[in-house]
C-alpha cells in the first residue's frame, strides 16, 4: 500500500467532487423561483436550450461556467455572468453556441457577462467555428453601463465581431426567444440568419416605456416587435416559430445542410486509451504544492497508449518535452518537471523552476512542432525562472526571452491546462492566457498568481509594516503574526482556479479525467481553422 498515494487520491477526489458540487448550483442559474417564471411562458430555460438543441449523447464543452463566480455581491450575484457558452455539435457539425439565461437579471449584460461573450466569439473566429446566438436579454444592466459600454472590450465589440465573422464567412445564425432590447437588438439582426419565437421573442431598439417617455406614443411591446411585425411588415427576422422547440428545429436543419469546413490537415489516426490508468491521475498530484513528483506519471496517463517520443530527455530536464497522441491527434507536449533532477554538469534544479537550458529546449522544440504542423499542449506546473548571480551571469532573462518568443509567434494551435502552480513568467513562458491559447483549462488543484502565498505575503508584509511605521504605529511580534496570517489568507484566496475562472483567466475548470476529451475537442475546432500565416519569430536572442 503507498500510503503517499492514498492520501493524494483522498484529497484530489475531494476537490472534485467539491468542482461538481459548485458547478450544480451554478447549473441553477438565478434560482428555481425566476426559472420558474420562465416557464410559465411557455420558455425552456438556457441550459435545456442547449441540451434541446446538440445533437443526442454529444459533448458540450462548456466555456467560462465560473464566470463572475463570488463577484457581483451587492447586486446579488451573477452566475456564469447570465450566459451559456460553449463549443457543441449540431446536426453533427462543431459549433459556439451563446445562449442568455434569462433566470439570472433577466439575461441583463454585466461586465463579465460581455468579457465571456467576446472570448466566445474569439473561441469561434479563431477555429471558424460557426455560431448560434439564443437571445433572451434585457440588454445592458444600466447600473454598471460605464463598466460595460463604450470601450474596446465592452458591450459595443461584439457587434462588431459579428461584423468581421461575417465578412470573414464564418456562419451566424440567431435565434430570438425573449427580449432583445437596444443595442443587443442588433447581435441577432447582424448574423447571417435570424429566427423569432412567437408570442415570446421581442426586439426593438427602445421598449413601450422608453417610446412613451421619447416621443409620447403609446404602443404594446408585441406590436412594436413581435415575431408578426418583423416577419410580417418590417422584414427584420426571416423566420417565426410558434415555440422554443421549433426554433431550435430549425437551427438544427439549418445547420445540416452546411458546407464542409476546410481542413488544417493536423494528423490524426485512430485513438487509444492510455495504457496506464487514468484514475491514477487522483494519487499522483501532491496534495502539498510544494511536494515533488514525476511528471512522466502525467504524461503517459494522458496519451494514447501510453506512448511519448521524449525530447532531448538528458537536457534541460526541468521541462519534459516530447511528442506523443491524444485521442488520436499528434501533439508536441510541454510540460515542467516537478522532481529534483540533476545536469549532466553536476547542477542540481528544482522542480518546476525554468532553467536556461530548459528554455532553450522548448524554444527549439516549439518551433520545431511549427515546423512540422502538430498542435502543442502545456502542462503548467510552473514557479518561475530561475533567480540567483549563477542564472543571471548565465543569461536567464535571454534565454526566457527566447522561449516567450516562441510561444508568442507559435502560429499551430495551443491548448493549456494548469495542473498545479502558475507562477509569475512562468505562467507567460508555458503559454498562459496572454499568450492566446485556443483554450486554457485548470486542474482544481491549479495556483496562479505573480508568485506563491508564502512568498508573496512576507513582501507584502515588510510593505505594510513600513506603512504603519510611517505613521507612528509600533510593531509587536504579536501584531506582525497577525497581519501575516491575514496577508496570507487573502493572498491565497486570490490564488485558487475558481478566483482564476471567475475572472476567465481560464476558461475553466475540469476533473483531470476531463483533460483528454478537452484537448481533443479543442484540436478538432482548430482544424477547421487552416494555418495562413508563415511561422516567423524575428529577432531571437542567441
Amino acid at each position: 500500500m503507498n500510503i503517499e498515494f492514498n492520501k493524494n487520491e483522498d484529497v484530489n477526489k475531494q476537490l472534485v467532487y467539491e468542482l461538481k458540487i459548485k458547478l450544480k448550483k451554478i447549473y441553477l442559474g438565478g434560482g428555481e423561483k425566476n426559472a420558474a417564471k420562465q416557464k410559465e411562458k411557455g420558455k425552456l430555460l438556457a441550459r435545456e436550450r442547449v441540451s434541446y438543441l446538440i445533437d443526442d449523447g454529444s459533448d458540450f464543452l462548456e466555456i467560462g461556467a465560473f464566470t463572475a463566480d463570488g463577484m457581483y455581491a451587492d447586486q446579488g450575484g451573477c452566475p456564469s455572468a447570465g450566459v451559456v457558452c460553449g463549443i457543441g455539435y449540431v446536426s453533427g457539425r462543431q459549433c459556439m453556441i451563446v445562449a442568455n439565461d434569462a433566470t439570472v437579471k433577466a439575461g441583463a449584460w454585466f461586465p463579465m457577462t460581455a468579457k465571456k461573450n467576446l472570448r466566445a466569439q474569439e473561441i469561434a473566429m479563431e477555429n471558424r467555428l460557426p455560431v448560434i446566438y439564443l437571445v433572451d436579454s434585457a440588454g445592458v444592466y444600466l447600473p454598471m453601463q460605464d463598466e460595460i459600454f463604450p470601450d474596446k472590450e465592452h458591450f459595443g465589440r461584439m457587434f462588431r465581431n459579428n461584423a468581421i465573422m461575417s465578412a470573414e464567412g464564418i456562419v451566424q445564425i440567431s435565434a430570438i426567444m425573449g427580449a432583445c432590447v437596444a443595442g443587443g437588438a442588433y447581435l441577432p439582426i447582424m448574423s447571417d440568419e435570424a429566427m423569432i419565437v412567437d408570442k415570446t421573442g421581442s426586439v426593438f431598439l427602445a421598449g413601450s416605456y422608453l417610446v412613451k417617455s421619447a416621443i409620447g406614443e403609446e404602443v404594446d411591446n408585441e406590436t412594436l416587435g413581435g415575431a408578426t411585425t418583423h416577419c410580417e411588415i418590417s422584414g427584420v427576422t426571416d423566420y417565426k416559430h410558434p415555440n422554443d422547440e421549433a426554433c431550435l428545429d430549425s437551427i438544427r436543419n439549418i445547420m445540416s445542410m452546411l458546407g464542409a469546413p476546410l481542413n488544417a490537415g493536423f494528423d490524426r489516426i485512430k485513438p487509444a486509451k492510455p495504457k496506464e490508468k487514468e484514475q491514477e491521475l487522483y494519487g499522483i498530484i501532491p496534495e502539498n504544492r510544494d511536494k515533488q513528483y514525476e511528471i512522466m506519471d502525467i504524461i503517459s496517463r494522458l496519451v494514447d497508449n501510453s506512448e511519448f517520443e521524449e525530447y532531448k530527455q538528458g537536457y534541460g530536464q526541468s521541462i519534459v518535452c516530447g511528442l506523443g497522441r491524444i485521442d488520436g491527434w499528434a501533439v508536441g507536449i510541454v510540460a515542467n518537471q516537478r522532481k529534483v533532477v540533476k545536469s549532466k554538469k553536476g547542477e542540481m534544479q528544482f522542480g518546476g523552476v525554468i532553467y536556461s537550458d530548459s528554455a532553450d529546449k522548448a524554444a527549439r522544440f516549439i518551433m520545431n512542432c511549427n515546423q512540422k504542423k502538430i498542435p502543442l499542449v502545456f502542462l503548467q506546473d510552473v514557479t518561475g525562472f530561475m533567480v540567483g548571480s549563477r542564472s543571471e551571469h548565465g543569461g536567464i532573462i535571454k534565454d526566457g526571452a527566447k522561449m516567450v518568443n516562441a510561444v508568442a509567434n507559435s502560429v499551430v494551435p495551443k491548448f493549456t491546462i494548469v495542473i498545479g502552480n502558475s507562477y509569475g513568467a512562468g505562467n507567460y513562458a508555458m503559454c498562459g492566457k496572454a499568450y492566446d491559447p485556443r483554450l486554457i483549462y485548470a486542474w482544481p488543484t491549479a495556483k496562479i498568481a505573480v508568485m506563491g502565498g508564502s512568498q508573496a505575503a512576507k513582501t507584502l508584509l515588510q510593505i505594510q509594516e513600513a506603512s504603519l511605521k510611517a505613521k507612528g504605529e509600533v510593531i509587536t511580534a504579536e501584531k506582525e503574526a497577525e497581519l501575516l496570517n491575514e496577508i496570507t489568507d487573502r493572498y491565497n484566496s486570490q490564488t485558487t482556479p475558481y478566483y482564476a475562472a471567475s475572472r476567465l483567466w481560464v476558461d475553466g475548470i475540469i476533473d483531470p479525467l476531463e483533460t483528454r476529451k478537452v484537448i481533443s475537442i479543442g484540436i478538432e475546432a482548430a482544424n477547421q481553422s487552416p494555418i495562413t500565416r508563415k511561422f516567423n519569430v524575428g529577432i531571437i536572442q542567441t
